[in-house]
């Protein structure tokens, strides 16, 4: 089986092919950062146009790099939700009409559930069954998976995504867009013991979080010492990698788990995996990632989440197109 996946669902159009017999045999993605960074952020109607103008293009990169005529494809899967429900179509509609044109199946993926298993695209697979820490720009999720397709949601940000977190503080700062990776990288000049910012909702019990406060934190702290930007953003991203690993170890105990995945563009953060690393060491935990070209939205991890759900039988059987701009993940259905 032969699955072709596009993500578009924010502001990178992501493809990528994966083989029953070969894994993942080609992937490309077209990134707006360019597009966006003159707006300070994600502007919807042009992330739209542009994955209307990119995806046909980069579907037609993949298959040449991969070697698959397009009669070959077996199935079609498409980020259907969350998302911005305009970028969302874009790929909603070329999936389906492409699929109907074929007389292939189609299905619309979860965009969390993609990120979930991207580390089983890497050739060291985490096992079954494993607490999964999902941290993007939207996102901030604590999920028990027992298995594909089976979701607890254990923890979720009462507020801001911790992504959402790092962009808005950077933003503060004056860094840019995107803000988190400019904030990384500033964080890198900063003194750890500088300022010591909270530690929000670790003084208490529970997996929940909440990064809005640690954002007017370092808000509040930039506009006493402005001079000090380096050592704001080192505080930041100290305080908020530490709030993930005391949650994640947490969830870990909770479970009885000895297995940790950690995904999303936020798990691409150096700080984030020394502090998780050094958890799983402390307590017996294997952590694992996805390669830090799979962190981000991309289409891999779609034809991914796709592939298991086609093999299993579940498709769109009237190519309606249709997309859940919000959508938990404890809705989706066991493979």
């Amino acid at each position: 089986m032969i699955t072709l996946g596009i993500e578009s669902s924010c502001d990178e159009t992501g493809i990528g092919i994966y083989s029953s017999d070969d894994g993942l045999i080609s992937h490309k993605l077209f990134s707006q950062v360019k597009l966006h960074a003159e707006y300070g952020g994600v502007v919807p109607e042009l992330a739209s146009r542009d994955h209307i103008q990119k995806a046909i293009p980069l579907i037609k990169d993949a298959l040449k790099e991969s070697n698959v005529k397009l009669n070959q494809l077996t199935g079609i899967a498409y980020t259907a939700g969350p998302g911005l429900s305009g970028a969302l179509l874009v790929g909603s509609s070329i999936a389906q009409s492409l699929a109907w044109g074929l007389g292939i199946p189609a299905l619309g993926v979860h965009h969390m559930e993609g990120h979930l298993l991207a580390p089983l695209l890497e050739s060291k697979k985490p096992k079954f069954p494993f607490v999964a820490l999902l941290v993007s720009g939207g996102h901030t999720l604590l999920v028990d998976v027992p298995r594909i397709g089976e979701y607890k949601i254990l923890g979720e940000s009462l507020d801001d995504a911790v992504g959402e977190g790092f962009d808005k503080t950077a933003k503060i700062l004056g860094l840019g867009y995107p803000g988190g990776p400019a904030l990384a990288n500033l964080a890198k000049k900063g003194y750890k013991n500088r300022f010591t910012f909270p530690r929000p909702m670790t003084d208490r019990p529970g997996l929940d979080f909440s990064f809005s406060g640690l954002k007017t934190f370092a808000r509040n702290t930039y506009f006493d010492f402005p001079d000090e930007k380096a050592n704001i953003a080192k505080a930041f991203e100290v305080a908020a990698t530490e709030t993930l690993t005391i949650k994640c170890n947490r969830a870990i105990k909770h479970t009885g788990y000895k297995t940790l995945v950690v995904s999303g563009g936020v798990s691409a953060n150096l700080s984030l995996r020394q502090s998780l690393n050094q958890m799983g060491t402390e307590n017996d935990v294997s952590v694992f990632y996805p390669a830090l070209n799979f962190c981000t939205d991309n289409g891999a991890m779609i034809a991914l989440a796709g592939h298991y759900r086609l093999l299993a039988g579940q498709s769109n059987e009237n190519y309606e197109i249709s997309i859940k701009p919000r959508w938990s993940l404890e809705e989706l259905l066991p493979v």
